[in-house]
């Protein structure tokens, strides 16, 4: 039987921040582990994982969420969507000064035949597989804002 997790029983079960829904968390994994069973974890729940770890209430250092992450994926019983993708962005985390999201981003485009994932991101244009849109030419600053004509009209999508 494979079950999927939702982002809240993870961050119990890594942060034991609420004892009773942290052993709640931890008797899940180890009853599914005892019993043979799977928990799916989609890219979404590691993103929002990444998000919730890195805030203001716990603080995780990009060291310690990569660790975590790499714990997750080392996890016999957590069945992880695109676990090839998810390390490879977890690697780029690791190395750059972007967020884990951009990186599976970029891994996601990749896969979708993408030749580049364009960011207005300064640092994370740098990286490999990103690019800037119009990189021929240097990014607007604040200062910058005041030389945009009132008459122009925003995009539409």
């Amino acid at each position: 039987m494979m079950r999927g997790l939702d982002t809240n029983i993870l961050v119990r079960f890594i942060t034991r921040d609420e004892p009773a829904q942290s052993e709640t968390a931890r008797e899940l994994i180890e009853t599914t582990e005892r019993e043979g069973g799977r928990l799916h974890i989609s890219t979404l729940v590691l993103v929002e994982l990444v998000w919730v770890l890195r805030g203001g209430v716990y603080g995780f250092s990009r060291s310690a969420v990569a660790e975590v992450l790499e714990l997750v994926l080392d996890t016999r019983i957590f069945h992880v969507q695109d676990r090839d993708l998810v390390r490879r962005a977890l690697e780029a985390f690791r190395r750059g000064p972007a967020d884990f999201s951009d990186y599976l981003i970029g891994e996601q485009d990749r896969r979708a035949g993408c030749d580049e994932t364009l960011t207005f991101d300064h640092r994370l244009a740098e990286a490999d597989g990103f690019s800037a849109p119009g990189n021929d030419r240097p990014y607007p600053t604040d200062s910058d804002s005041s030389q945009v004509s009132e008459e122009e009209p925003a995009p539409t999508i």
